[in-house]
Order: structure tokens, then C-alpha cells, then sequence
């Protein structure tokens, strides 16, 4: 593996030095006004009980406390590099009771059927294993009415994403197209589409 590649790879799996770099860079620029952007779409209540999947720094998770002051979230990351980071940020709020960080992935969301109103995923699905599957997981840890919301950083349209993909194993970026048919597929209906023509940024929103 290039050193390049070496690098890239902690967007998928944050590990060692190169890894705590790339979780701290994940919590500010362009990662912090795309995800800002991408929450703009999705309307929040005060009490919500929401799950972050793919945590990273724990950036997103901050803002979803933030907007949900009266709520409790839940992030989870398969890298322990992530999971100590995201713990340290949002340790106030893990005290208080509000906020759990674990170690977990998209194949096994850490819970029971029903019981989450919102589930984000910020930039991570382009490395969940079986997507479909992976869409079904979260489709039953949601309540009903529950919202999925995907927020991109390339809607896969412009080409760029070739040469992401072949520096980093096991990465696919997905079209708004190919994620509403997976969605659908998985049981979501009400799949909304909203794709930044500017920086190409890609949400989608989609009702269990």
C-alpha cells in the first residue's frame, strides 16, 4: 500500500497517528459546512432520540445535541480511534446522560427494534458492507415514521469519486439514483433527494 493510500484509508477506519489526524480533521472546514448543510434538510424535535452511524470525531454528534436539547444521541464507530475522540468531545453531554458513544458498525446497530426517530450517517456509507442490508438494519431500529438521513460529500456524478475509489479499498460513492433504489429496496418510502449543484454535496432523507 502506497503512502497515499495508507493515509486515505483512515477516512474509512481511523487507526494509529495518521488516524487522530484524520478524526480532527474530519471535525472542522468543509466536513463542518457540509454537514450543516446536510442537517438544514432535516427538521429536528426537541426530545428526539437519535443514532449517529460512523461517528468519526464526534462533530455531528455535538450539533445533533445541540438541536435536540431535550433529547438523547447515540454514536457509534468501528475504529476505537474515533470512539475515544467522539467520547472526549461530547464528554459534558455523556456525563449529563445524554450521549453514548460505542464501538459498533452498520452490519450490527446497537439495538432493539423501534426505537429510534432519527438514525444520520455522515459521509460513512461508502464503506458499509451490503448496503441493502445494512438499510435494513436501520430500517427496523427505526420507530415508525422515523427519518434516515445520508449526507454525502460527492453525489458520485462528476467522476472525482474514481480516483477516491481506487485509493481507498473498499470505497463506493453512490449516485442519488442507486441510493433511492437501495432505499426503497430496504422498506423507506418518502425518499427525499436534495443535491448541492455548487460542491455536489448529496442529501437524502427517506420515512420508515
Amino acid at each position: 500500500m502506497g503512502i497515499l493510500s495508507k493515509i486515505f484509508s483512515n477516512t474509512r477506519k481511523p487507526e494509529g497517528f495518521f488516524g487522530r489526524m484524520m478524526v480532527n480533521g474530519m471535525n472542522g472546514g468543509g466536513h463542518a459546512r457540509m454537514a450543516e448543510w446536510g442537517l438544514s434538510h432535516l427538521t429536528l424535535f426537541d426530545n428526539a432520540n437519535v443514532l449517529d452511524v460512523g461517528c468519526g470525531g464526534g462533530a455531528n454528534v455535538a450539533r445533533l445535541l445541540k438541536r435536540c436539547p431535550n433529547g438523547k444521541v447515540t454514536g457509534i464507530d468501528y475504529s476505537p480511534v474515533s470512539v475515544k475522540k467522539s467520547s472526549e468531545v461530547n464528554a459534558a453531554a455523556i456525563a449529563a446522560g445524554r450521549c453514548r458513544v460505542l464501538e459498533g458498525n452498520a452490519s450490527a446497530l446497537p439495538s432493539d427494534g423501534n426505537t429510534f426517530d432519527i438514525v444520520t450517517a455522515f459521509e460513512t456509507v461508502y464503506f458499509w458492507p451490503d448496503i441493502e442490508e445494512c438499510f435494513r438494519g436501520v430500517h427496523r431500529i427505526l420507530k415508525g415514521g422515523g427519518r434516515f438521513a445520508i449526507v454525502n460529500e460527492d453525489d458520485g456524478l462528476t467522476g472525482n469519486n474514481e480516483k477516491w475509489e481506487k485509493l481507498i479499498e473498499g470505497m463506493h460513492t453512490y449516485t442519488p439514483d442507486e441510493l433511492r433504489a437501495h432505499l426503497t429496496n430496504a422498506g423507506f418510502r418518502d425518499i427525499a433527494v436534495h443535491d448541492d449543484e455548487q460542491h455536489h454535496w448529496l442529501t437524502v432523507i427517506a420515512t420508515k
